[in-house]
C-alpha cells in the first residue's frame, strides 16, 4: 500500500502519543537501568519498533517510503525525543 500524508501524519500523531505515554511510564518505574541515557535509547528502540509495526499494519515499510516521508518520520522523532529531554533531563 502506499501511504500518503494524511496517513502517515496519523501515524505520527499516535507514535507521538504512545511514546510520550510509555516515557511517563518509564520514568515513574525508576528501577529503569542505564540512567537517563538508557531511558531514551529504550524509547528510541520503542518509536522505531512501533513505527514499523503501524506501518506493517497498512501493509507498507519504512524502505517502501519516499524520501519526503521518512524525512518527516525523522523531523518527528527528533522532536518528540527533544522534548523528552526537555521535560525529564533533571
Amino acid at each position: 500500500m502506499v501511504l500518503n500524508e494524511k496517513i502517515l501524519e496519523e501515524i505520527l500523531s499516535y507514535l507521538d502519543i504512545s511514546i510520550n505515554n510509555l516515557t511517563k511510564e518509564t520514568f515513574e518505574n525508576l528501577e529503569f537501568e542505564g540512567g537517563f541515557n538508557g531511558v531514551v535509547e529504550f524509547l528510541q528502540s520503542q518509536f522505531d519498533i512501533r513505527l514499523e509495526n503501524l506501518l506493517g499494519a497498512k501493509k507498507s515499510s519504512i524502505h517502501h517510503l519516499e524520501s519526503g516521508m521518512k524525512n518527516k518520520i525523522i523531523q518527528r522523532k527528533q522532536a518528540i525525543f527533544e522534548n523528552i529531554s526537555q521535560k525529564y533531563r533533571n
